[in-house]
Parts: structure tokens; C-alpha cells; sequence
């Protein structure tokens, strides 16, 4: 089960990824497409959150737009 580690309520936009970018802020890229040229995408950043990420737990932007994390499943 995922547990909410930040609230900052990103509007969610079709044909981009949303993450959680290395600093703990949440950024986004345009989604590969069929069709279109291969390479790297631009990162933009969107919000800022400031999370402090643990390891062992996987952090993503949820559907309300708030930074989530769940513990990784490894080792079994």
C-alpha cells in the first residue's frame, strides 16, 4: 500500500510522464510515441516538493497529483 509523503497537487497533463526527479521535486517528459523519432526527451520541472528519498521505497506522482511511495518488493 502506498503512502503519501507529500501534498502538492499537480494538474496531470495527456502525453507526458510524470516522476520524481533526483533533487525530490516532481518533473515531467513527453511520452514516446510510435512514429517519433528516438532520443532523449526534455525534462521539465513542474512543482517543487523537496521529498528526501529512503532507500528501499519507490516514489511516484500519484492520480491527485502528491508525491506517493511504496516500499520495493526485492529479495524473496
Amino acid at each position: 500500500m502506498a503512502q503519501k509523503v507529500a501534498k502538492v497537487g499537480v494538474k496531470k497533463q495527456a502525453g507526458y510522464l510524470y516522476f520524481v526527479d533526483k533533487q525530490g521535486d516532481i518533473s515531467r517528459a513527453v511520452m514516446a510515441r510510435a512514429g517519433r523519432k528516438k532520443g532523449k526527451s526534455k525534462k521539465e520541472k513542474v512543482a517543487k516538493a523537496g521529498v528526501k528519498k529512503e532507500s528501499g521505497y519507490l516514489y511516484f506522482v500519484d492520480k491527485q497529483g502528491d508525491v506517493s511511495r511504496a516500499k520495493m518488493a526485492r529479495g524473496r
